[in-house]
Formats: C-alpha cells, structure tokens, sequence
C-alpha cells in the first residue's frame, strides 16, 4: 500500500513538472519567434554597413581610422565583454559562453596583457564571481533590447579605446547560425577588422577588372569617420541580438527535451503503478481465498 501511495505522489509531481517545461517551451518559441524576426531585420543593414567599410577601406589609399589602427602607445590592457543570459534552463547555452570567455581570458595573458572583464546578463555576473574574477562593470538589456539601449555601450567602448586605456576590446557570445546550429564565438570588435574581401579588391580600381571606379564626396576619411562608428555600434548591436536568439531557441530545445523526458517518465510511472496495484489485488484474493478454505 505504502508502496502504491509513493508512486502515485511521483506520477502527480512528474504530471506537475511536465505542465511547468510544457508551459515553458512555448513561451519560448513566442519568444525565440520575436527575436529571430528582429535579428533578420537588422543583419542586412549590419552587412552593408560593412561592406561599404570594405570598399571605402580598400580604395581610400593612404587614408586610414583610429578604429582600425592598433594603438600607438600600448595599454597592456584588452577588455573582454561576455555575454550570456540572465535565466538558466538554456541547455549548455551558458556553459559554451562562459569556457569561450576562459579561453579569451587565457589568450589575453599570454599576449602578456591584463585583462577587464565587463558583462552582459546574471549568469556571466555570478560565474565570474564564483571564479573570482573581477567584474569592471555589468550590462542588463533584458529580453528586447533597442539600438537606442546599446548605442551608449558602444560609443563608450570607442571612445575609451580612442583614449588609448585598451589595446582592443572582444565579445564573447553565442552567435546564431540557424535553428540547429549556434556557435560561441570571440568577435574583436576593436580595432575593426577591414573584411577580407577589401583585402582582395585592392588593386583592382583600374577598370580592367569590372570592379566599379570610386569618386569620393566628401572625402574617403570623412567617409570613414561616419561609417566606422556606425559599423562598431551595429555590430554589437547584432552580437546581443544573436545571442537573446541563440539562448531562446536553446530553452525551446531544451524544454521540449524536459517535457519529453517527462512524458516518458510518466509512462514508466503508469505501468509500475498497474502492476502494484494488481500485485496488491492478487494478494488480498489470494488472502480471501485462503481465508474461506481455512474455514471448510
């Protein structure tokens, strides 16, 4: 009977949890839906942006960006941003993030450099903290961060490596592939990375190539001036982006695996409830049984 009793209390609270993952996965999915429609919305422009960096970069001869140009006095300090989520329940979202970021962290001290940490989301906070490592300063964006959020981070970042007080600056986070696939992934956001298709269309003004001739108005640094900061500020802009979608669609994953495990759980349950409860009916008919010949 106590027997029967446990089990039944087990089928409530594995009932119970299935509910909670269920109830989970779909606020999720309405989530992980909302984020990847505005990750669409902004990487084109993100996109172009830097593919007009490229082709203002390689064709702008001697001119050149402070935001391009390792600084000319070294700091000896590089500044690792990590971001991860503010909630677990994300399958090894945080896990990947957070071993990237130690692998960061150890690529700064063997270029003999110190390194400044700064975060983005509770679970990066409380990780560093249980590593003891110190934390210059924490980000919260929430669920549906706006251009408008994260454009003073950047334009902090710029102008403090402007300043010389880094010798560059990287994101840790989670960047989305697809559904099936996120990737952690160390982007250097500082100094910016001409793309390598400028690298390759270097030398090909001469009309000779088909490559378009370029007159620039205003000037080629001018320009530079304008689309950098613009490149910078979008492109950590997209990083948070990424990585609210990459952590969304893996709680989705993960609470569809929950409320699965759940369900076959459940069945386990069920058939060892039956056949106690038929272990416990054959029992007592065997005891009347034995009962009513006693008393023949």
């Amino acid at each position: 009977m106590a027997q029967i009793r446990e089990i039944k209390k087990r089928m409530i609270a594995v009932r119970t949890i299935q509910r909670i993952t269920k109830t989970m996965q779909m606020i999720a999915t309405a989530k992980f839906t909302a984020s990847l429609a505005r990750a669409k919305a902004s990487r084109p422009y993100m996109e172009r942006i830097r593919e007009l960096v490229a082709e203002v970069a390689a064709r702008a001869g001697d001119e050149s960006h402070p935001l391009c140009l390792a600084p000319a006095k070294p700091a000896g300090k590089e500044l690792i941003l990590v971001i991860a989520s503010d909630r677990g329940l994300c399958g090894a979202y945080n896990g990947h993030v957070l071993r990237t970021s130690l692998i960061a962290l150890k690529g700064v001290k063997s270029r003999n450099a110190q390194s400044v940490v700064e975060t983005i989301g509770k679970k990066a906070t409380a990780f560093f903290k249980f590593q003891k490592i110190a934390v210059e300063q924490k980000h919260q964006f929430g669920d549906r961060p706006t251009f408008e959020m994260v454009e003073p981070l950047a334009e902090r970042l710029m102008s403090e490596y402007l300043a010389g007080q880094y010798d560059a600056c990287r994101i840790v986070y989670m960047k989305f592939v697809s559904n099936s696939k996120q990737v952690p992934e160390t982007m250097q956001l500082l100094p910016m990375r001409v793309p390598a298709a400028a690298a390759k269309s270097e030398g090909k003004s001469d009309g000779k190539s088909g490559e378009a001739l370029y007159e620039f108005s205003p000037n080629a640094g001018e320009l530079l001036n304008d689309l950098l900061p613009r490149a910078v500020k979008i492109s950590l802009f997209q990083a948070i982006i990424d990585a609210i979608v990459s952590e969304n669609v893996m709680r989705m994953i993960a609470m569809k695996a929950a409320t699965d495990n759940a369900s076959g759980i459940a069945k386990s349950l069920h058939r060892s409830y039956n056949r106690a409860r038929q272990g416990r009916i054959t029992t007592e008919l065997t005891e009347i049984i034995s009962g009513a010949a006693a008393l023949e």
